[in-house]
C-alpha cells in the first residue's frame, strides 16, 4: 500500500487538522483494489521497484531527476524501466530515474516554462494542483520554493505514478490524494496558489469548477488556471457536438474573452491572460512510454488546424487572476 501517513501529517501541521483526520478512510476507500481491475497489477509494480541510493533530487529541471552515486548498471536499468513500463501509459512529465528516462507524452515542461515567470513566486506558499496527474507539476511547484503541495486526482493510475516517484523522492510537504476537488472541504480558504490546468473544459458546469476554485483560496490567493480556448469575442463558446480531437468528455471552450467574463463575474480580480498557444504534435504525440493515439490521431489528416471533427484545432490558454 502507498503510505500517505507523513504527508497528512504535514497537512494536520498546516491546520488542515479536521480534514486530515477525515482524509485515511477517504484514500482507504479510493484505494480499495475492487475500485480498479489493474489496482493489483500497479501494486505489484511498485513493490517490484529496486531499493536504490538517492544522492540527489533536482525539481528544478525539465525532466525532474532523482540521481544516484552508484549508476545503475544496463541490467538493472533495463529492470527499472520495465517496472516502470507496467504503470504505462504516462502522460505527463518527463522524469529522469537513475538514468531511466520517461519520455511521456506531453511535454508538460514547456506548459512550466510558460506560466512559471508569469505567476506570483512560489516561495513559502501553500499549493493546490487540481487535477495533477501524476504530479509532474507539483514536483515543479516545489522545486520552485513551495512549502506544501496538494496534488488531488482521483485517476488511480497518476497515484501510482506519483507513488513511484515518491519512494526515491521521499518529499512529504508534496502529496497526491486520490480524490476530485468536490471531495475538499467546503470553503476550505487555505491556499495561497491554485492551479487548474487542462480540467475546465471536462466539467459539465464551469461556473461550479471556478467556484471551487475560488473557495479554496484565501483572499488575495492566486489562480493559475489553463484550459482549452477558441477565438472569438466575448460571450462566444463552443459547444461540441460530441467529441472534441476524440475526447468524448469535452463540455465548454469559451474564448479568451468569455472566460476572463467568467472569471470577473464570479469575483475574481486582477485577470489576466499570460499565455496563449496551439498545441503542436511536438507538445503532445505518442512515446515508448504512451503508446495509444495522440494528438496527430485527433487533427484533420488533409488540414491541421481542424480536428477529426472539424472544429478549430487545439488552442491552449493560461489565466492568472486574484480571488476575492
Amino acid at each position: 500500500m502507498i503510505e500517505f501517513r507523513p504527508f497528512l501529517n504535514n497537512l494536520h501541521d498546516a491546520g488542515l487538522t479536521d480534514w486530515a483526520r477525515q482524509l485515511p478512510a477517504v484514500i482507504k476507500q479510493q484505494l480499495h483494489p475492487e475500485r480498479h481491475g489493474d489496482l493489483r497489477r500497479w501494486y505489484a509494480a511498485l513493490q517490484q521497484l529496486p531499493e536504490w541510493p538517492v544522492a540527489e533530487v533536482l525539481l528544478d529541471r525539465g525532466a525532474v531527476q532523482i540521481r544516484s552515486d552508484n549508476p545503475l548498471d544496463d541490467a538493472d536499468k533495463q529492470k527499472l524501466t520495465d517496472t516502470l513500463m507496467g504503470l504505462h501509459p504516462w502522460r505527463k512529465g518527463p522524469f529522469d530515474i537513475f538514468g531511466a528516462r520517461i519520455d511521456t507524452e506531453w511535454r508538460s515542461d514547456w506548459k512550466w516554462d510558460r506560466l512559471k515567470d508569469q505567476i506570483k513566486p512560489l516561495t513559502g506558499r501553500r499549493v493546490l494542483d487540481v487535477g495533477c496527474g501524476s504530479g509532474y507539476h507539483c514536483w515543479r511547484m516545489r522545486g520552485a520554493g513551495a512549502d506544501l503541495v496538494v496534488g488531488i486526482d482521483p485517476t488511480l493510475l497518476f497515484n501510482m505514478q506519483f507513488a513511484a516517484l515518491q519512494k526515491y523522492i521521499r518529499d512529504h510537504r508534496v502529496g497526491l490524494l486520490p480524490i476530485g476537488i468536490e471531495q475538499l472541504p467546503p470553503k476550505l480558504r487555505f491556499f495561497d496558489t491554485v492551479f487548474s490546468m487542462g480540467v475546465l473544459y471536462h466539467r459539465r458546469s464551469p461556473f461550479d469548477h471556478l467556484l471551487e476554485l475560488r473557495e479554496a483560496l484565501h483572499s488575495g490567493g492566486e489562480l493559475v488556471l489553463e484550459t482549452l480556448v477558441i477565438e472569438g469575442n466575448a460571450g462566444e463558446v463552443l459547444v461540441p457536438d460530441d467529441r472534441y480531437a476524440r475526447m468524448n468528455n469535452v463540455w465548454f471552450l469559451p474564448s479568451s474573452a468569455t472566460l476572463q467574463q467568467w472569471l470577473k463575474k464570479i469575483g475574481f480580480k486582477q485577470v489576466q491572460r499570460i499565455s496563449l498557444t496551439t498545441t503542436s504534435i511536438d507538445e503532445q504525440r505518442p512515446t515508448p512510454w504512451m503508446t495509444f493515439e495522440s494528438l496527430a490521431n485527433c487533427l484533420d489528416p488533409q488540414d491541421a488546424t481542424r480536428t477529426i471533427e472539424g472544429y478549430p484545432a487545439p488552442r491552449r490558454a493560461i489565466f492568472v487572476a486574484e480571488a476575492p
